[in-house]
C-alpha cells in the first residue's frame, strides 16, 4: 500500500485528493488493477486563468488565490504523512507566459516542482481516473470539460487515441460573454451562437485524432458536467455517491442547458447544487456537454466523480514502482 497526495491545478480550480492505493502483487503501472481509498478530497475555486486568454499571463491575484490553497494542501499532506506527492497542472499554466513563477510558488510551498502536462498526458491521467473502476472498460469515450480545454479520450483497458482542444466553461466565458469585466447576464442568442461556434471548430479539431462516434459508451467527468447531473437528479445538495455512475439522457443534458443560458445570475446562483465558483461559467460549461453529445449522437452520458485527480493519485503510486 501507498500513501499518496495528488494535485489537479486547472484553469478554475485546485483539487486535492490524499489515497491509499494497493496493487496486486507484482502488478505496476496504471493499467494494473488495484484499489483506491479515499482519505481526504476537497476543491477551491482559484480561476488561476483569469484572463489568460486575452492577457497570455497568470494574474497576480490569481497565483495568490493558488498559493493560499497551496498552503491549506500542505497542512493536510502533512497530516496524513503522505509518502509520495504529485502536483498536475494543466490548461492556463500551459498558456501562460509567466509559468515560471507559479512554479517557483509551488515549489517553496509544497516542495515538490508541478508538472505542466501536455494536453495529451492530461487525457491519459483522465481516462485512467474514470474508467479504472468501470466494469467492460471496451469502447469508452471520456470528455472531461475543464475550465480552460476538454480532452477527448477513446480507449479500453488502455488508451487509443487522445486529444485536448482549447474550449473549456472558463475560456469560453471571458472570451464570448464578458465586456469590461461583466458577464453578460443572460447572455444573447448571437453571445450563445459564437460559443456554439467555437465548440464546432473544436470537435472537427478533436475528430481529426480520435473517432468520436465510435465508442458506445460516453463518460463525462469534471465540474460542468457533475453540476448538471446534480441538477437533473433534482438533489437538494451536491451528493457526490448519488452523481458518480448516474446516466443524463441528451433531451435531459438540453432542457438544463436551455434553463441556464436563459437564466440570470441571481437564478443560477439559487440553484441548491450550484458551487459559487461555477455560477458565471456553467452555462458555456454545460453547452459543451449538449454539443458532444450531439456530434457523437451519444444518447446518455455516463457521469463519472472520478477523473483526473484519481488518475494523478494511480500514476503517483505506481509509475516507476
Amino acid at each position: 500500500m501507498t500513501r499518496v497526495a495528488a494535485i489537479d491545478c486547472g484553469t478554475n480550480s485546485i483539487r486535492l485528493l490524499v489515497a491509499d492505493i494497493t496493487a496486486p502483487d507484482g502488478a505496476s503501472g496504471a493499467g494494473a488493477a488495484g484499489e483506491l481509498v479515499d482519505l481526504d478530497r476537497r476543491m477551491r475555486i482559484v480561476r488561476l486563468g483569469q484572463g489568460v486568454d486575452s492577457t497570455g499571463r497568470l494574474a497576480p491575484e490569481a497565483l495568490e488565490r493558488t498559493f493560499e490553497a497551496c498552503r491549506e494542501y500542505a497542512a493536510v499532506i502533512k497530516e496524513y504523512g503522505a509518502e509520495r506527492i504529485r502536483f498536475v497542472a494543466t490548461s492556463a499554466s500551459r498558456d501562460a507566459e509567466n509559468r515560471d513563477e507559479f512554479v517557483r510558488g509551488v515549489l517553496d510551498i509544497l516542495g515538490v516542482e508541478p508538472e505542466v502536462i501536455t494536453g495529451d498526458q492530461e487525457a491519459e491521467f483522465s481516462f485512467t481516473g474514470a474508467t479504472r473502476e468501470l466494469p467492460g472498460r471496451d469502447g469508452c469515450l471520456v470528455v472531461d470539460i475543464g475550465g480552460g480545454s476538454t480532452e477527448f479520450v477513446v480507449g479500453d483497458d488502455r488508451v487509443r487515441a487522445a486529444r485536448s482542444v482549447d474550449i473549456g466553461c472558463v475560456r469560453l466565458t471571458e472570451r464570448h460573454l464578458v465586456r469590461d469585466g461583466v458577464v453578460s447576464d443572460p447572455p444573447t442568442a448571437a453571445q450563445i451562437a459564437a460559443i456554439r461556434a467555437d465548440i464546432d471548430a473544436a470537435l472537427d479539431l478533436a475528430e481529426r485524432t480520435v473517432p468520436l462516434r465510435e465508442p458506445r459508451t460516453l463518460v463525462g467527468l469534471a465540474g460542468s458536467v457533475t453540476t448538471v447531473a446534480a441538477i437533473a437528479l433534482g438533489l437538494s445538495a451536491y451528493d457526490s455517491t448519488a452523481i458518480h455512475r448516474s446516466r443524463i439522457s441528451r433531451a435531459t443534458v438540453r432542457e438544463i442547458t436551455e434553463r441556464l443560458l436563459a437564466a440570470t445570475h441571481d437564478e443560477r446562483a439559487a440553484i441548491p447544487v450550484m458551487h459559487p465558483g461555477r455560477v458565471d461559467v456553467i452555462g458555456a460549461g454545460a453547452l459543451v456537454l449538449l454539443a458532444i453529445m450531439e456530434r457523437t449522437g451519444a444518447e446518455e452520458v455516463v457521469v463519472s466523480e472520478h477523473d483526473i485527480l484519481d488518475g494523478i493519485a494511480w500514476h503517483a503510486a505506481l509509475d516507476d514502482a
